[in-house]
Protein backbone atom coordinates (compact mmCIF):
# COMPACT_ATOMS: atom_id res chain seq x y z
CA UNK A 1 0.00 0.00 0.00
CA UNK A 2 3.33 2.48 0.97
CA UNK A 3 4.07 1.91 -3.01
CA UNK A 4 0.89 4.11 -3.56
CA UNK A 5 1.74 7.03 -1.94
CA UNK A 6 3.94 10.03 -2.70
CA UNK A 7 6.34 11.99 -0.88
CA UNK A 8 5.66 15.77 -1.57
CA UNK A 9 8.75 18.48 -0.60
CA UNK A 10 6.57 21.10 0.77
CA UNK A 11 9.63 23.59 1.56
CA UNK A 12 7.40 26.50 0.28
CA UNK A 13 6.59 27.99 3.85
CA UNK A 14 3.48 29.64 2.53
CA UNK A 15 1.88 26.58 1.06
CA UNK A 16 2.92 24.45 4.31
CA UNK A 17 1.43 26.76 7.08
CA UNK A 18 -1.77 26.99 4.92
CA UNK A 19 -2.18 23.46 4.72
CA UNK A 20 -1.44 22.62 8.12
CA UNK A 21 -3.64 25.44 9.15
CA UNK A 22 -6.35 23.24 7.51
CA UNK A 23 -6.08 20.49 10.15
CA UNK A 24 -7.83 21.24 13.57
CA UNK A 25 -5.03 19.41 15.43
CA UNK A 26 -2.25 21.24 14.06
CA UNK A 27 0.10 22.18 17.26
CA UNK A 28 2.61 25.57 17.38
CA UNK A 29 5.58 22.53 16.85
CA UNK A 30 4.42 21.47 13.30
CA UNK A 31 4.41 25.07 12.13
CA UNK A 32 7.00 26.71 10.29
CA UNK A 33 7.93 28.90 12.63
CA UNK A 34 8.68 25.87 15.44
CA UNK A 35 11.01 24.20 12.52
CA UNK A 36 12.57 27.72 11.74
CA UNK A 37 13.45 27.86 15.87
CA UNK A 38 14.58 24.37 15.31
CA UNK A 39 16.88 25.35 12.65
CA UNK A 40 18.94 27.96 14.61
CA UNK A 41 20.02 25.64 17.55
CA UNK A 42 21.22 22.77 15.37
CA UNK A 43 18.43 20.86 13.89
CA UNK A 44 18.12 20.12 10.12
CA UNK A 45 14.24 20.40 9.08
CA UNK A 46 12.46 19.58 6.40
CA UNK A 47 8.81 19.51 5.74
CA UNK A 48 6.60 17.09 3.63
CA UNK A 49 3.25 15.62 2.61
CA UNK A 50 2.13 12.36 1.53
CA UNK A 51 -0.31 11.96 -0.93
CA UNK A 52 -2.45 9.35 -2.27
CA UNK A 53 -0.82 9.05 -5.46
CA UNK A 54 1.69 10.96 -7.98
CA UNK A 55 0.30 14.51 -9.85
CA UNK A 56 -3.01 15.42 -8.14
CA UNK A 57 -3.55 13.08 -5.54
CA UNK A 58 -5.41 13.92 -2.32
CA UNK A 59 -2.80 14.89 0.61
CA UNK A 60 -3.17 12.54 3.75
CA UNK A 61 -0.70 13.80 6.03
CA UNK A 62 1.78 16.46 6.96
CA UNK A 63 5.34 15.66 8.33
CA UNK A 64 7.48 18.82 9.82
CA UNK A 65 10.76 16.14 11.04
CA UNK A 66 13.88 17.56 12.45
CA UNK A 67 17.34 15.30 12.06
CA UNK A 68 20.86 15.11 13.75
CA UNK A 69 23.59 13.43 14.04
CA UNK A 70 24.84 11.36 16.73
CA UNK A 71 27.97 9.32 16.51
CA UNK A 72 27.49 7.17 13.35
CA UNK A 73 23.89 7.79 12.96
CA UNK A 74 20.88 9.92 13.29
CA UNK A 75 18.34 10.94 15.59
CA UNK A 76 14.82 12.01 13.18
CA UNK A 77 12.38 13.81 15.44
CA UNK A 78 8.30 14.50 14.00
CA UNK A 79 7.10 16.81 17.13
CA UNK A 80 3.11 17.53 16.37
CA UNK A 81 3.37 14.89 13.49
CA UNK A 82 2.38 13.13 11.20
CA UNK A 83 -0.80 15.31 11.11
CA UNK A 84 -3.53 13.32 9.31
CA UNK A 85 -6.03 14.45 7.08
CA UNK A 86 -9.60 12.93 7.53
CA UNK A 87 -8.58 11.03 4.35
CA UNK A 88 -5.54 10.24 5.72
CA UNK A 89 -6.87 8.60 9.35
CA UNK A 90 -8.16 5.51 7.63
CA UNK A 91 -4.70 4.90 5.87
CA UNK A 92 -2.72 6.08 8.74
CA UNK A 93 -0.73 2.94 8.82
CA UNK A 94 0.27 3.07 5.51
CA UNK A 95 1.58 6.99 5.78
CA UNK A 96 3.68 5.93 8.58
CA UNK A 97 5.20 2.84 6.48
CA UNK A 98 5.80 5.36 3.41
CA UNK A 99 7.47 8.09 5.94
CA UNK A 100 9.53 5.49 7.37
CA UNK A 101 10.75 4.15 3.96
CA UNK A 102 11.39 7.89 2.69
CA UNK A 103 13.64 8.12 5.88
CA UNK A 104 15.90 5.59 4.44
CA UNK A 105 16.96 4.45 8.07
CA UNK A 106 19.78 2.82 8.65
CA UNK A 107 20.91 0.04 11.92
CA UNK A 108 22.18 2.96 13.46
CA UNK A 109 19.56 5.84 13.14
CA UNK A 110 16.34 6.44 15.69
CA UNK A 111 13.36 7.95 15.19
CA UNK A 112 11.09 9.41 17.94
CA UNK A 113 7.37 10.89 17.22
CA UNK A 114 5.93 13.39 20.30
CA UNK A 115 2.58 14.84 19.84
CA UNK A 116 2.64 16.96 22.82
CA UNK A 117 -1.35 16.46 23.44
CA UNK A 118 -3.73 13.75 23.30
CA UNK A 119 -2.78 11.45 19.93
CA UNK A 120 -5.72 10.68 17.65
CA UNK A 121 -6.55 6.63 18.07
CA UNK A 122 -5.55 5.85 14.41
CA UNK A 123 -2.00 7.24 14.78
CA UNK A 124 -1.46 5.78 17.88
CA UNK A 125 -2.61 1.73 16.32
CA UNK A 126 -0.05 2.80 12.97
CA UNK A 127 2.74 3.59 15.83
CA UNK A 128 2.39 0.12 17.68
CA UNK A 129 1.78 -1.63 14.60
CA UNK A 130 5.18 0.01 12.97
CA UNK A 131 6.72 -1.18 16.39
CA UNK A 132 7.51 2.28 17.71
CA UNK A 133 8.06 2.28 21.39
CA UNK A 134 6.11 4.30 23.84
CA UNK A 135 8.62 6.09 26.75
CA UNK A 136 6.66 7.48 29.27
CA UNK A 137 8.14 9.03 32.54
CA UNK A 138 6.85 10.77 35.49
CA UNK A 139 7.02 14.03 33.40
CA UNK A 140 4.82 12.63 31.29
CA UNK A 141 2.08 13.83 33.16
CA UNK A 142 -0.19 17.15 33.02
CA UNK A 143 -3.46 18.80 34.32
CA UNK A 144 -5.77 19.69 32.18
CA UNK A 145 -9.33 22.29 33.04
CA UNK A 146 -12.29 21.63 31.72
CA UNK A 147 -13.30 25.02 29.98
CA UNK A 148 -16.96 23.93 29.10
CA UNK A 149 -17.45 24.70 32.80
CA UNK A 150 -18.76 27.48 33.87
CA UNK A 151 -15.66 30.38 35.37
CA UNK A 152 -17.76 30.52 38.85
CA UNK A 153 -17.87 27.11 39.14
CA UNK A 154 -13.84 26.77 38.29
CA UNK A 155 -13.28 29.41 40.90
CA UNK A 156 -15.60 27.94 43.25
CA UNK A 157 -13.68 24.97 43.24
CA UNK A 158 -10.36 26.34 43.31
CA UNK A 159 -8.04 25.61 46.66
CA UNK A 160 -9.16 28.25 49.35
CA UNK A 161 -5.66 29.94 49.93
CA UNK A 162 -5.25 30.33 45.48
CA UNK A 163 -8.64 31.76 45.55
CA UNK A 164 -7.94 34.32 47.81
CA UNK A 165 -4.40 35.72 46.85
CA UNK A 166 -6.21 35.96 43.03
CA UNK A 167 -8.48 37.99 44.64
CA UNK A 168 -5.90 40.16 46.29
CA UNK A 169 -4.17 40.67 43.14
CA UNK A 170 -7.65 41.57 41.58
CA UNK A 171 -7.86 43.95 43.61
CA UNK A 172 -5.01 45.41 43.55
CA UNK A 173 -5.31 49.06 41.64
CA UNK A 174 -1.43 48.84 40.77
CA UNK A 175 -1.94 45.91 39.21
CA UNK A 176 -2.63 45.18 35.01
CA UNK A 177 -2.63 42.53 32.64
CA UNK A 178 -2.30 42.86 28.92
CA UNK A 179 -2.69 40.13 26.23
CA UNK A 180 -0.01 41.35 23.50
CA UNK A 181 -0.44 41.49 20.00
CA UNK A 182 1.77 44.37 18.87
CA UNK A 183 4.86 42.88 17.30
CA UNK A 184 6.90 45.61 18.40
CA UNK A 185 5.20 45.15 21.99
CA UNK A 186 5.75 41.16 22.01
CA UNK A 187 9.59 41.74 21.36
CA UNK A 188 10.39 44.08 23.96
CA UNK A 189 8.00 41.71 26.40
CA UNK A 190 10.27 38.85 25.21
CA UNK A 191 13.40 40.20 25.46
CA UNK A 192 12.00 41.37 29.89
CA UNK A 193 11.09 37.56 29.48
CA UNK A 194 14.38 36.45 28.56
CA UNK A 195 16.39 38.91 31.34
CA UNK A 196 13.92 37.15 34.04
CA UNK A 197 13.94 33.72 33.15
CA UNK A 198 17.91 33.59 32.78
CA UNK A 199 17.21 34.90 36.52
CA UNK A 200 14.60 32.82 37.65
CA UNK A 201 17.62 30.21 36.20
CA UNK A 202 20.48 31.45 38.09
CA UNK A 203 18.46 31.86 41.14
CA UNK A 204 16.93 28.32 41.37
CA UNK A 205 19.89 26.23 39.95
CA UNK A 206 17.28 24.90 37.37
CA UNK A 207 18.81 24.33 33.11
CA UNK A 208 16.43 24.48 30.51
CA UNK A 209 16.66 23.83 26.59
CA UNK A 210 14.86 26.73 25.32
CA UNK A 211 17.17 29.06 23.70
CA UNK A 212 15.89 32.38 24.33
CA UNK A 213 17.96 34.71 21.85
CA UNK A 214 17.52 32.32 19.03
CA UNK A 215 13.33 32.05 19.88
CA UNK A 216 12.63 35.70 20.59
CA UNK A 217 11.39 37.14 16.57
CA UNK A 218 9.67 33.82 15.96
CA UNK A 219 7.83 33.55 18.71
CA UNK A 220 7.27 37.42 18.50
CA UNK A 221 5.78 37.03 15.30
CA UNK A 222 4.17 33.35 15.47
CA UNK A 223 0.27 33.88 16.21
CA UNK A 224 -0.08 30.55 17.47
CA UNK A 225 1.71 32.48 20.91
CA UNK A 226 -0.32 34.21 23.26
CA UNK A 227 2.00 36.99 25.24
CA UNK A 228 0.19 37.65 28.70
CA UNK A 229 2.29 40.64 30.54
CA UNK A 230 1.45 41.84 33.91
CA UNK A 231 2.46 45.46 34.86
CA UNK A 232 2.98 46.82 38.13
CA UNK A 233 2.50 50.49 38.24
CA UNK A 234 2.89 50.32 34.00
CA UNK A 235 6.21 48.10 35.10
CA UNK A 236 6.71 44.56 33.84
CA UNK A 237 6.37 42.20 36.45
CA UNK A 238 5.78 38.74 35.00
CA UNK A 239 5.32 37.22 31.37
CA UNK A 240 3.28 34.16 30.45
CA UNK A 241 3.99 32.34 27.34
CA UNK A 242 1.30 29.91 25.75
CA UNK A 243 0.37 28.42 22.56
CA UNK A 244 -3.04 27.60 20.83
CA UNK A 245 -4.73 25.25 18.78
CA UNK A 246 -8.52 25.41 18.13
CA UNK A 247 -9.10 23.22 20.24
CA UNK A 248 -6.48 23.42 23.56
CA UNK A 249 -4.52 26.66 25.34
CA UNK A 250 -1.14 25.31 26.31
CA UNK A 251 0.68 26.87 28.99
CA UNK A 252 4.38 27.18 27.84
CA UNK A 253 6.69 29.15 29.84
CA UNK A 254 6.69 31.82 32.38
CA UNK A 255 9.12 34.07 34.08
CA UNK A 256 8.82 37.15 36.87
CA UNK A 257 10.29 39.61 39.50
CA UNK A 258 10.19 39.69 43.45
CA UNK A 259 7.42 41.77 42.69
CA UNK A 260 5.35 39.00 40.84
CA UNK A 261 5.88 37.12 43.92
CA UNK A 262 4.74 39.94 46.64
CA UNK A 263 1.77 41.03 44.22
CA UNK A 264 0.31 37.09 43.37
CA UNK A 265 0.89 38.06 39.67
CA UNK A 266 1.10 34.52 39.12
CA UNK A 267 -2.39 33.25 40.00
CA UNK A 268 -3.80 36.54 38.23
CA UNK A 269 -2.33 35.83 34.93
CA UNK A 270 -3.07 32.29 34.99
CA UNK A 271 -6.66 33.08 35.28
CA UNK A 272 -6.58 35.40 32.81
CA UNK A 273 -5.37 33.26 30.24
CA UNK A 274 -8.29 30.84 31.39
CA UNK A 275 -10.76 33.57 31.02
CA UNK A 276 -8.92 34.32 27.48
CA UNK A 277 -9.10 30.61 26.55
CA UNK A 278 -12.67 30.38 27.17
CA UNK A 279 -13.78 33.46 25.48
CA UNK A 280 -11.64 32.20 22.30
CA UNK A 281 -14.47 28.96 22.32
CA UNK A 282 -11.04 26.80 23.66
CA UNK A 283 -11.74 23.33 24.79
CA UNK A 284 -8.90 22.52 27.30
CA UNK A 285 -6.66 24.61 29.15
CA UNK A 286 -3.68 22.48 29.58
CA UNK A 287 -0.78 23.82 32.80
CA UNK A 288 2.08 22.41 30.05
CA UNK A 289 3.14 19.68 32.38
CA UNK A 290 4.06 18.67 36.32
CA UNK A 291 7.33 17.64 37.64
CA UNK A 292 6.50 17.49 41.47
CA UNK A 293 9.61 15.49 42.50
CA UNK A 294 11.68 18.64 40.69
CA UNK A 295 9.70 21.46 40.77
CA UNK A 296 7.45 20.65 43.92
CA UNK A 297 6.80 24.36 44.30
CA UNK A 298 5.10 24.61 40.73
CA UNK A 299 3.33 21.83 41.33
CA UNK A 300 1.39 22.76 44.22
CA UNK A 301 0.68 26.38 42.00
CA UNK A 302 -0.63 24.58 38.99
CA UNK A 303 -3.03 21.89 41.11
CA UNK A 304 -4.24 24.62 43.31
CA UNK A 305 -6.57 25.43 40.20
CA UNK A 306 -7.23 22.35 38.42
CA UNK A 307 -6.20 18.65 40.32
CA UNK A 308 -7.48 16.91 36.56
CA UNK A 309 -4.20 14.68 36.27
CA UNK A 310 -3.89 13.03 32.68
CA UNK A 311 -1.11 11.28 31.23
CA UNK A 312 0.18 13.55 28.12
CA UNK A 313 1.64 11.97 24.60
CA UNK A 314 4.58 9.83 24.92
CA UNK A 315 7.89 10.18 23.19
CA UNK A 316 7.30 7.49 20.50
CA UNK A 317 11.42 5.26 19.28
CA UNK A 318 11.38 3.47 16.57
CA UNK A 319 14.59 1.93 14.96
CA UNK A 320 15.90 -0.97 12.51
CA UNK A 321 17.91 -1.99 15.42
CA UNK A 322 15.32 -3.45 18.50
CA UNK A 323 18.44 -3.28 21.13
CA UNK A 324 19.01 -0.14 20.47
CA UNK A 325 15.67 1.37 20.38
CA UNK A 326 14.96 -0.47 23.74
CA UNK A 327 18.07 0.83 25.03
CA UNK A 328 17.43 4.29 24.21
CA UNK A 329 14.17 3.95 25.30
CA UNK A 330 15.07 2.86 28.88
CA UNK A 331 17.34 5.64 29.20
CA UNK A 332 14.77 8.45 28.23
CA UNK A 333 12.15 6.83 30.49
CA UNK A 334 14.76 7.38 33.38
CA UNK A 335 14.97 10.87 33.17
Amino acid sequence: MAAQLAIVDLADATEWDSAIGRQPDASIYAARPWGTYKSRIGWAVRRIAIRAGEGEGEDLAYIQYQQRRRGPGRFILAQGCPILTPLGESRAEAVLQAFLAHLDLRRSDLVGVNYHQPERRDAVLALLAHGFTPVVSARNHTLELDLAQDLDAIRARMDPRWRANLRKAERNGDLSTHLLSDPEERLRAFDGFSRMYAALKARKGFSSTLDTQAYRDVAASDPRVAMLEVRERGEPILIRIAHRTPTRWTDFFAASNERARATHAAPLAVWRCVEQAKADGHHVFDFGGIDPAANRGVFDFKRGLCRNVVQSAPLWLYGRSRLLRDAAAAFLARR
